[in-house]
């Protein structure tokens, strides 16, 4: 089945042609673990797992390197400046930066695994991978790329590589891509970016490697180049990551990238829209608004509510978050569930492989025409509502969709299943019954009475097409 990206580098869906027919290898920038992850960042890790799922289902093997950032990426990598952001929460927490980087890379990998988000197949740390990343540098250095600062560290000289900014439009001359209101001035190009940044002489840094250029650090950029060289080749298939990194960190993974290896580095670039708040400004720790998963658990609200939101919209695409948004997506979710609670319990007939092939054609090539999971999601709530398909077969599509969607709507429906498996005495059974012959009389207000006594012994009663059922409080 064809399967369409739109590729940041050409500004127009494409259809996928892998390197190497029947694989997919691909590179997502992961988080720095100095903090907890931000739901924007999270945002960011469900579309990358959509699109490992989507080319799953399509039969490719895929192998997904993520990594880890746990030295050199500075408060200020627009004029490579500021503190490294390691260092900074290692202050802040009272710990080492090596502690800090265990902690949080545990509660981003517990957040990974609430949201149900398939493990990458690789994931490096920055700090596994400096000699890939010297070694690199010096490859530039060969090729006359770069330059020294004395007193601050090697940089890349943008003008040296002509398609620098070619990822966002930029050109050469003008407002190139990439670049910094406010620069060091000792630069070549307002556009250089830092390599290798020396040691402070003035202070300790608990992070700090010798090199041929002297004591210090890799600077931010370098490790994505470095890291995606050693685990998927030379060249490979595709790259994500946020919006805002096109504009600088990914222009300059192929800057230093390309004159080693040749173009393209990369065949195809996938970007995802930012997280916002209600004026339309993305919502980031940088800027106080910090808003991690746990934030939601401690509203009530379950992380795949959040999952189903963001699948609701398209990844290109701002979403606007509010607890409002979020509570119609959980009620939605939760509605899916208690349906596929339904037919679980059911489950009549055989599979009908006609329409079961039929609705999962219609959901892959949805979801296969550059990853459009709204439109995969009203398919599903139409084959729920469909007559002419069996619940048989309804299963077994759901089990397509949770492949597909990672929604977890089979093990949340079981679960619920099993949280209403317990019997209600005959007393809650016989004012239900009453309940119900009241409504049939259409006597509404009795019907009310009734279900308040139900709800007084601890017990709710659910209307639903196949009659009311009742439900043990939790």
């Amino acid at each position: 089945m064809a399967i369409r990206l739109f590729n940041t580098m050409s500004r127009k869906i494409e259809e996928f042609k892998p390197l190497t027919a029947g694989k997919m290898g691909f590179y997502s920038c992961g988080p720095t673990v100095y903090h907890y992850a931000h739901i924007g960042n999270l945002k960011t890790m469900v579309h990358n797992d959509i699109l490992k799922r989507m080319f799953i289902e399509n039969g490719y093997d895929v192998r997904h390197v993520m990594n880890i950032t746990d030295v050199g990426h500075l408060t200020t990598d627009e004029d490579d400046s500021g503190e490294d952001k390691m260092e900074k929460g290692a202050a802040r927490d009272g710990k080492s930066v090596w502690d800090i980087a265990e902690f949080y890379l545990g509660e981003f990998l517990r957040d990974y695994d609430d949201l149900n988000i398939m493990r990458p197949t690789v994931m490096p740390r920055a700090t596994d991978y400096i000699a890939e990343q010297i070694d690199l540098i010096k490859k530039l250095e060969k090729l006359g790329f770069t330059y020294e600062i004395a007193g601050d560290g090697i940089y890349y000289d943008t003008s040296k590589f002509a398609a620098y900014g070619a990822l966002t439009g930029g050109s050469l001359s003008g407002n190139r891509a990439g670049a910094r209101v406010e620069y060091n001035d000792a630069k070549h190009n307002p556009t250089d970016f830092a390599l290798w940044k020396f040691s402070p002489t003035d202070k300790h840094r608990q992070m700090e490697w010798d090199s041929p250029w002297g004591i210090g650090f890799p600077g931010w950029h370098l490790e994505c180049s470095a890291m995606s060289m050693k685990l998927l080749g030379d060249h490979f298939d595709v790259h994500t990551g946020g919006e805002d990194l096109s504009r600088i960190h990914h222009t300059n993974e192929i800057a230093q990238s390309e004159p080693v290896v040749g173009a393209p580095w990369v065949s195809y670039w996938v970007h995802f829209g930012f997280l916002v708040d209600k004026s339309g400004e993305k919502m980031s720790k940088s800027k106080g608004e910090f808003l991690g998963l746990d934030a939601l658990r401690n509203r009530g609200f379950d992380p795949m509510a959040y999952r189903y939101w963001i699948l609701s919209g398209h990844y290109q695409s701002q979403m606007a978050f509010s607890f409002d948004a979020l509570e119609s997506a959980a009620t939605a979710y939760k509605n899916i569930v208690r349906r596929v609670a339904d037919i679980l319990r059911d489950g009549s007939g055989n599979v009908d492989s006609d329409k079961y092939g039929s609705w999962h054609d219609k959901m892959l090539v949805t979801i296969s025409d550059n990853m459009k999971t709204a439109e995969t999601l009203v398919l599903v709530r139409e084959m729920l509502r469909d007559a002419d398909t069996n619940n048989a077969t309804r299963v077994k599509i759901l089990e397509f969709v949770d492949r597909l969607l990672g929604l977890q709507l089979i093990s949340r429906a079981r679960a619920l299943i099993d949280s209403e498996s317990d019997a209600a005495p005959a007393e809650v059974v016989a004012l239900s019954d009453a309940r119900t012959a009241a409504k049939v009389a259409r006597d509404f207000a009795r019907a009310d009475e009734l279900r308040a006594q139900i709800d007084a012994l601890g017990w709710s009663v659910v209307d639903t097409r196949d009659g009311a059922k009742l439900v043990k409080k939790a």
